[in-house]
């Protein structure tokens, strides 16, 4: 064989390797397995003693939205291989700071916890039932009605990068 044809078949050759590869980039940092194609995300009813009523709506479209913007996986309405539900088991207000000299509050702290139950159905040691709980402070001389419009995204917000963490970022 000449030594073009041996350069041409060798080329060849390593074309066939390389595109034979598969590698998953993702700026996310989150290792997904090729073998999920769907995820879904199944609404997390508020059984929380404090009800915020639009809580459970604000979730499940957070984690969704984290999902479609995090992920190339495909929503499904029905069960996707990557599935996520839960619910939202708490979501209370206490003081943190006393004042001195007083009995009274200076910071009160906003909680938030929720279960989530997460199956993976191409690789089933990354399944978890958890939960996640994520706060956020703020001054007593304001009302939790006052504050919540702004400190629930910032909570949800630390609460799906938690879950979406622990799903693929495998910590």
């Amino acid at each position: 064989m000449s030594k073009k044809g041996f350069a041409f078949v060798f080329i060849g050759l390593i074309s066939v390797l390389i595109s034979s590869c598969t590698v998953s980039y993702s700026t996310s940092g989150a290792s997904i397995s090729p073998d999920l194609k769907t995820f879904s995300v199944q609404y997390f009813p508020n059984r929380a003693p404090l009800v915020n009523p639009m809580l459970s709506q604000q979730i499940t479209d957070a984690l969704k939205e984290k999902m479609r913007s995090q992920t190339r996986l495909t929503e499904s309405t029905d069960l996707g291989d990557a599935s996520f539900e839960g619910e939202i088991v708490d979501y209370n207000t206490q003081p943190i700071a006393i004042q001195g000299g007083t009995d009274q509050a200076a910071k009160n702290r906003l909680t938030i916890t929720i279960r989530v139950k997460y199956v993976n159905a191409s690789e089933p040691k990354w399944n978890f039932d958890s939960r996640f709980s994520r706060y956020e402070d703020y001054n007593s001389s304001q009302s939790l009605d006052g504050v919540a419009s702004t400190l629930v995204p910032l909570i949800i917000e630390q609460l799906t990068e938690d879950i979406f963490n622990k799903a693929f970022v495998n910590w």
